[in-house]
């Protein structure tokens, strides 16, 4: 990897994994980014429904970004895995993540800061010659195979954001 002094001091290490397809539960939204607490604040409602469900979690819970618009609506789930099916109901829907190559990284930090390791992580694909599972739009948004920014720590166990890790998984294209 060619990376530069101040991704190296920070700590960004991305590799690519082979990921199986998962079964998740999530909430569905289109949200522009300056107003994504309308969907990130959902993730704690769809937790206690699995959790009122009897489901098993099979890791953390996440965003996936369907399609991405800096400037417009993004098409966002606030999800979480789990280790068997359950039947959705209301406005929680059910799917599955898909198996493939992903380029991941995990990032310490206040999810504010997420920019610049996504920004570094691109940057890096781009380095080492990787296709993202991505269509760009004619206005300018992405539309994305399946895109992850899952959270690795428990607010309720670190409540202070700055020591957050979370991991960015990107599908490449096969």
């Amino acid at each position: 990897m060619n990376s530069d002094s101040s991704t190296a001091a920070s700590g960004f290490r991305p590799e690519i994994v082979d990921r199986p397809e998962q079964f998740y539960v999530c909430i569905r939204g289109s949200v522009r980014m300056d107003h994504f607490a309308v969907i990130a604040d959902r993730l704690g409602e769809l937790i206690g429904w699995a959790a009122a469900q009897g489901a098993e979690f099979a890791g953390a819970p996440f965003f996936r970004f369907r399609t991405l618009d800096m400037a417009g609506e993004s098409d966002v789930e606030a999800g979480i895995p789990l280790t068997a099916p359950v039947n959705p109901e209301g406005d929680i829907r059910a799917g599955y993540l898909p198996a493939g190559r992903y380029a991941t990284v995990v990032r310490t930090g206040h999810p504010d800061g997420l920019f610049d390791t996504i920004t570094a992580l691109r940057t890096w694909a781009d380095h080492e010659g990787l296709t993202w599972d991505m269509t760009p739009l004619a206005d300018g948004a992405e539309r994305w195979g399946c895109r992850l920014e899952a959270y690795l720590t428990d607010p309720r166990v670190e409540p202070d954001m700055n020591k957050w890790q979370i991991q960015l998984a990107f599908r490449l294209a096969d």
